[in-house]
């Protein structure tokens, strides 16, 4: 007859057995071995909820319909929309994609700003009182405009990192659909506009947490953007080129 301890002991050995095998397969158990979450896509094509999330909707963005599907057109002068989401929190690395229109407007456009929210603070934009930069934690995309151009500046900033990959002699014409991504695969951070690399640099880059997304302009309301957006994609993994996200034929 067993005693109490032998059977314990069994009992522990005989409901490992199962547990050892998944883990042989690569297969996870149901709980506490949650892998990162797949890709998010945000279709810009209403108002009132994106990728699920309520918005916050100011001045007066319209949505269009356009060649590649509906789309949110944003006037440059105080149309925006807030999402209480960030939906890249928590990613080791990125990929980062939108489909874009940039109209022209002023030069320096701050489109795309998905900031972390500071723990302490509460905010999502915090400006250091004697530097005056934003010290949060976020990523942008960013556009500069010259004459019947434009150019790409994508930008991440956190806790020993902070890089923009802006290259002013790459330049496309307004007026058209892009797609425009930037890529961190765990050593490399890259930028792209139609698949084609715009900038990369090696920087050391670290999750960020919760917090909230800008579409139109950054956070604090500065930098309106003049054009439409269609779409958005968010995923915790560098993707190749060939992985992107396409613009729909139009």
């Amino acid at each position: 007859m067993l005693t109490t301890g032998q059977s314990r002991r069994i009992s522990l050995v005989t409901l490992s057995i199962p547990a050892c095998a998944a883990l042989w397969l690569g297969l996870a158990p149901a709980r506490g071995l949650a892998g990162p979450p797949a890709s998010v896509t945000w279709t810009f094509d209403r108002l009132d909820r994106i990728g699920g999330h309520l918005t916050t909707v100011e001045g007066n963005p319209k949505v269009i319909d356009t060649p590649v599907g509906k789309a949110v057109l944003f006037d440059g002068v105080d149309d925006a929309l807030f999402i209480d989401n960030h939906p890249l929190a928590g990613a080791e690395t990125f990929t980062f994609e939108a489909i874009v229109r940039p109209d022209g407007g002023d030069f320096e456009q701050r489109w795309f700003h998905l900031a972390e929210r500071d723990a302490k603070t509460g905010q999502v934009t915090n400006v250091d009182p004697k530097t005056r930069a934003d010290t949060n934690s976020r990523f942008l995309f960013e556009l500069r405009v010259v004459g019947s151009q434009w150019y790409l500046d994508a930008f991440v900033n956190g806790p020993g990192y902070s890089r923009a990959l802006m290259v002013q002699d790459k330049l496309h014409a307004l007026g058209r659909w892009y797609h425009v991504a930037q890529v961190y695969d765990g050593a490399e951070y890259r930028s792209y506009v139609n698949r084609e690399l715009q900038g990369k640099a090696e920087i050391s880059f670290r999750p960020q947490g919760p917090g909230r997304a800008a579409v139109g302009v950054r956070l604090n309301r500065v930098n309106y953007f003049k054009g439409a957006v269609r779409q958005a994609r968010f995923t915790p993994r560098a993707l190749s080129p060939a992985e992107f996200a396409k613009v729909p034929a139009g």
